[in-house]
């Protein structure tokens, strides 16, 4: 449950699915990754992602893009430090995380749009 690979939002919150008993999942809206894209278009994260370099062997991805909706979904004008802080509660052994920054704030500011 440390690194946050298999987050996915119930109830549009961001919850770590290995720490989570499915029968918990009774009456909640579960959303996973396959679940951001729309229609066969990219969600903006999906696509800041792709354009900001956020991944690279692409373990941990599934868990930003989720753990990034559900803060920008409440949050949509999140700070920078505070953003900061969010992401730090999933891990990636690839990057430095910069770049995943990078998309998360790009997003954000699409999605503000």
């Amino acid at each position: 449950g440390v690194c946050g690979a298999c987050t996915v939002l119930v109830d549009d919150q961001p919850v770590r699915s290995c720490l989570m008993f499915a029968v918990q999942a009774e009456g909640t809206r579960v959303r996973t990754v396959e679940g951001l894209a729309a229609g066969g278009k990219l969600h903006p994260l999906q696509q800041a992602f792709w354009d900001n370099h956020g991944l690279q062997c692409g373990f941990c991805t599934p868990g930003f893009l989720m753990l990034a909706a559900g803060i920008l979904e409440r949050e949509p004008n999140i700070a920078e430090p505070e953003l900061r802080e969010a992401l730090s509660a999933n891990l990636c052994r690839c990057t430095g995380y910069q770049n995943i920054l990078k998309s998360v704030l790009a997003a954000a500011l699409e999605m503000r749009r």
